[in-house]
């Protein structure tokens, strides 16, 4: 799950503070979330999938399918 949220990213060109201002938190508390340091809150772990458009499902790695339809 780490290394798929830090590719989506860096695919996008997006430093870790900017997602982490996206997120409102600190870009050490975005890092460590990137690092698997700490557990990704729900709520956090959905707004991530949200900035991205992607499923929680590829983010958590249970399906290799980015793409969400809306």
């Amino acid at each position: 799950m780490y290394e798929r949220i830090r590719n989506l990213r860096e695919d996008n060109d997006y430093s870790q503070m900017q997602i982490a201002e996206k997120l409102h938190c600190s870009q050490r508390t975005y890092s460590y979330y990137e690092n698997g340091e700490h557990n990704i809150p729900t709520a956090t772990l959905i707004a991530i999938a949200d900035i991205y458009n992607v499923s929680i499902d590829y983010l958590v790695g249970r399906t290799d399918i980015k793409e969400i339809n809306r």
